[in-house]
C-alpha cells in the first residue's frame, strides 16, 4: 500500500487552471445554514468534508440519483419529484441553465444547488488509470499545529542523562497530512495520517503517525455499483445498523435533515478512530436488486484485565468498555492500543422499483470481538451490551407518493432489543413543508455502527417523536420550527431514574436583499437531570431547563468584503434553584484582494457556568472545522490568512487567542495552563499535482 502510495505522491499530473464561476461562494456559511444547532459531541469535520468534496467534484445532473439530491439537504419532496419528471419528459440536461425550467426551482433554490452540481460526462476513452492520472481534483496536504502555552503535560524533567515530557510520551505539536485523488462516480483513493498532542512520532517519516488510514474505492465499474477496499463506512437506510458517519439531525433546516437516504458504500477520511469499517466491501447490481457484501477486521482501544485462574495461559481477557479516544499519549493509554481485535461481516439486499420510488432492504451483520465485553457493575450499565457476539438484523423502506415520502427502519440485536425509526415528509403546499418522525430504542438494543436520528448519542434507551415544519411565503421571508418530545425508560448517566423531556426551536429568516439575511432563533431543552448541590442521601430528578437565543446579520459589503455579527444569549435552571445565564457578542471580517483571503473574529463572552458554554462556529484551514465552546469570561480573537502561492500551491496560516479575565489557570490536570491565556497557531499547506 505504501509503495502505492510514494508512487502517486511521485506522479506529476498536469492541471490547467481554470476560473470557477462559483470560487466565490460561501460554503462555511451553507454548512452553518444546515445545522444551526451545535453540539460537542457531534464529528463535523465529516459532514463539512463531504460538501466540500462535493463543491470540487460536483454531481453530474445526468448521473443524479433520488439518494444523491435527498443528500443535498436542500430540496423539497416536490422540488425533486420535479427534477425526475423534467428528465423524464425532457430527456438529458444539455445545460446547468434547464434548471430554471422545472416547476417550482426557484432562484434561492438553483443558487443553494448550483455549487453541487454540474454537467460532466465521463471521457470513456481513457482507461480507468490514465482516468486517475489525469484527475484535476487530487491534493496533499500538510498540516502543523500547536498550543503556545505550556501544559502540564508537556514539561520536561530530567530522568538519568534524558530529558523527557513529564507525562506525555510525544510533544504537544499535532501534525496531520492527507492526500486524495478522486471524481464523482468513477474513483477516489488516498491516506490520511495523524499524530494527536502528546502522541510520539519520528517527523523524518510521516508514516510513523499514531493514526492511518488508507482507502480505495471505485463506483459504476460493470454490475458493480462500489468496490472498496482499506477504510469505508456504509450508509444503509435510515442509519439504524450502517451510518455513513456524517448526519445532522435536528437543526434550523427543520424538514429535510431529519431523513436519511442509502448512498451505500463511501470512503472513510476522518481522523476519528473509531466507528468505521476496515476490509473490503462491494455493491453488486443486478435488475432492481443492489447487493452490498463487506467484511471488515479492525482493531479496538481497550484496558484488559484478566479473570481468575490458575494458570496463566489459561487466563481469559476481558474489558469494561471500548475506548474511542484515539489518543496514546500516556503510558496507560499506549498500553490500551490496539488490545482488542473486531470482525465484523454482513450484507444488504435492496430492491428498488423502475421509477426509483420504492425501496425495500434487508440487512443483517455481526460483530465478533478478540475479548468479553463486561461493563462496569454500576445500575445504568445494566443493560448494555456484554458477551464478544452482537448479530443484528434489519429491514429499511422508502416509499415516494406524489409529494410524500414515508421512510423508515427497524432492527434487533441479538439482546432481543427492537430499535425503530419510521417518519414522512410532506408537502402540504408550495409553501408549506413538514416532517413527522417516532423513534423507539430498548434500553437493550445494541447496534455498533448506526447513529440514527436520536436524542442520545447512541440508539439505545429512547423513544419520542419529533415534528418540523417549513414555511416560506414568499422569497424574502422563511418561518422553521420543531418540537421533539422523548423519554428514557432506564436510568442514565447522571440521571438516576426513568426521565423524560422535550425540545423545541423556531427560527425566523429574512433575506432583506441580495447582500444581507438576518435571523433570529430560539431554542429551548428541557430534561430530566440530578439535582446539583443535593444534599440527601438519594439523588432527586428535577426538570432542568436550558434556553439559547441567537440574532445573526450576515452583509456582503462589497465583493471582497463580508461582515457577520452575531449575539447569543443562554440560561439554564433546575427546579427551586438560582438561573444562571450566558452570552456572546460576535463579530466576524472577512475580505480577499488577489491570491489573499483574510478572515478574523472578536468575541465577547461571559458565562456563569459550563452549561451555559456558549457554541459559534469558526472558520479554519481547509479541511478542519473548529466549533469551540467559549465558557467563563473573556475574549476569543483569530485571524485566519489564505495566499494562493501558485496555482498548485495554497497555504494557510491561523493564530487564536483566548484570553480569561478573573482567572489564573486555565483546565485542569495534564491539560492545565498556568495562567490566563491560551493560543492556537495552524499552518497548513495543500499542494495539487
Amino acid at each position: 500500500m505504501k509503495t502505492l502510495i510514494y508512487l502517486f505522491l511521485l506522479i506529476s499530473i498536469p492541471v490547467f487552471a481554470q476560473k470557477n464561476k462559483l470560487e466565490n461562494f460561501d460554503l462555511d456559511g451553507f454548512v452553518q445554514q444546515i445545522f444551526a444547532v451545535q453540539k460537542e459531541d457531534l464529528d463535523y469535520s465529516d459532514l463539512y468534508e463531504s460538501f466540500y468534496q462535493l463543491y470540487l467534484n460536483p454531481l453530474d445532473l445526468n448521473q443524479a440519483t433520488r439518494e444523491d439530491l435527498e443528500g443535498l439537504y436542500v430540496l423539497s419532496e416536490m422540488q425533486i419529484n420535479n427534477f425526475f419528471a423534467h428528465t423524464t419528459k425532457n430527456g438529458k440536461f444539455v445545460s446547468i441553465y434547464e434548471l430554471q425550467a422545472i416547476e417550482s426551482f426557484d432562484l434561492p433554490t438553483i443558487q443553494r444547488i448550483l455549487p453541487f452540481v454540474a454537467l460532466e460526462e465521463l471521457n470513456s476513452s481513457q482507461s480507468l488509470f490514465q482516468r486517475i492520472l489525469n484527475e484535476k481534483n487530487n491534493f496533499l496536504i500538510i498540516r502543523p499545529e500547536t498550543v503556545l502555552e505550556n501544559r502540564k503535560g508537556y514539561q520536561l524533567v530530567n530522568q538519568g542523562d534524558t530529558v523527557k515530557n513529564a507525562v506525555y510520551a510525544g510533544s504537544q505539536e499535532r501534525f496531520y497530512s492527507r492526500f486524495r485523488v478522486s471524481h464523482s462516480k468513477d474513483f477516489s483513493i488516498g491516506f490520511t495520517l495523524e499524530k494527536d498532542a502528546g502522541e510520539k512520532m519520528n517527523y523524518s517519516n510521516p508514516f510513523s503517525a499514531d493514526f492511518q488510514s488508507y482507502h480505495a474505492v471505485f463506483y459504476n465499474k460493470k454490475r458493480f455499483k462500489a468496490l472498496a477496499i482499506g477504510d469505508f463506512q456504509i450508509q444503509i437506510g435510515q442509519g439504524l445498523l450502517l451510518s455513513g458517519g456524517f448526519y445532522i439531525g435536528k437543526g434550523a433546516e427543520t424538514v429535510s435533515t431529519i431523513r436519511r437516504s442509502s448512498t451505500g458504500i463511501r470512503p472513510y477520511t476522518s481522523v476519528v478512530e473509531s466507528g468505521f469499517l476496515r476490509g473490503l466491501a462491494g455493491t453488486y447490481r443486478f435488475g432492481q436488486f443492489d447487493l452490498t457484501s463487506f467484511v471488515s477486521y479492525n482493531r479496538q482501544d481497550a484496558g484488559l484485565q484478566f479473570f481468575a485462574s490458575d494458570t496463566l495461559n489459561d487466563a481469559q481477557a476481558y474489558t469494561n468498555s471500548i475506548m474511542a479516544t484515539g489518543l496514546h499519549r500516556t503510558a496507560r493509554e499506549i498500553a490500551s492500543k490496539d488490545q482488542i481485535g473486531e470482525l465484523t461481516f454482513g450484507s444488504n439486499l435492496t430492491f428498488r422499483n423502475k421509477k426509483n420510488t420504492l425501496e425495500i432492504g434487508l440487512t443483517a451483520l455481526e460483530s465478533n470481538f478478540s475479548a468479553e465485553i463486561i461493563p462496569l457493575n454500576r445500575i445504568y450499565n445494566q443493560f448494555e451490551f456484554k458477551g464478544t457476539k452482537n448479530r443484528n438484523f434489519g429491514l429499511n423502506y422508502s416509499y415516494v407518493w406524489q409529494n410524500m415520502n414515508f421512510f423508515g427502519e427497524i432492527a434487533r440485536s441479538s439482546s432481543g432489543g427492537i430499535g425503530a425509526v419510521s417518519g414522512i415528509l410532506a408537502n402540504l403546499s408550495k409553501t408549506i413543508e413538514m416532517s413527522l418522525l417516532f423513534r423507539h430504542y430498548d434500553r437493550n438494543f445494541h447496534t455498533f455502527y448506526g447513529t440514527a436520528f436520536s436524542e442520545n448519542t447512541r440508539n439505545i434507551n429512547e423513544q419520542g417523536i419529533y415534528w418540523g415544519i417549513k414555511f416560506k411565503p414568499n422569497k424574502k421571508w422563511t418561518w422553521t420550527a420543531y418540537y421533539d418530545q422523548f423519554q428514557f425508560e432506564w436510568l442514565k448517566f447522571l440521571v438516576d431514574a426513568p426521565s423524560q423531556g422535550n425540545e423545541f426551536l423556531t427560527r425566523i429568516t429574512h433575506q432583506a436583499s441580495k447582500t444581507v439575511q438576518i435571523y433570529a432563533q430560539f431554542r429551548q431543552e428541557t430534561k430530566g437531570r440530578n439535582l446539583s448541590n443535593n444534599l440527601q442521601n438519594i439523588d432527586l430528578l428535577v426538570p432542568s431547563v436550558k434556553q439559547n437565543i441567537q440574532i445573526n446579520a450576515d452583509v456582503n459589503v462589497h465583493k471582497t468584503l463580508f461582515l457577520r455579527s452575531r449575539v447569543q444569549f443562554s440560561s439554564y435552571q433546575q427546579q427551586n434553584q438560582a438561573k444562571t445565564s450566558g452570552y456572546a457578542i460576535i463579530q466576524d471580517v472577512s475580505t480577499e484582494f488577489k491570491n489573499f483571503k483574510v478572515s478574523a473574529r472578536f468575541a465577547l463572552f461571559d458565562t456563569d457556568d459550563y452549561e451555559n458554554r456558549q457554541y459559534s462556529f469558526e472558520k479554519d484551514v481547509l479541511y478542519a472545522f473548529t466549533i469551540p465552546a467559549y465558557y467563563g469570561r473573556g475574549i476569543r480573537n483569530y485571524i485566519l490568512f489564505q495566499w494562493k502561492m501558485h496555482k498548485k500551491l495554497d497555504f494557510w496560516l491561523r493564530y487564536a487567542i483566548t484570553s480569561y479575565q478573573n482567572q489564573e489557570k486555565i483546565s485542569s490536570g495534564t491539560e492545565k495552563i498556568d495562567g490566563n491565556q491560551r493560543s492556537d497557531l495552524r499552518f497548513q499547506i495543500k499542494y495539487v499535482f
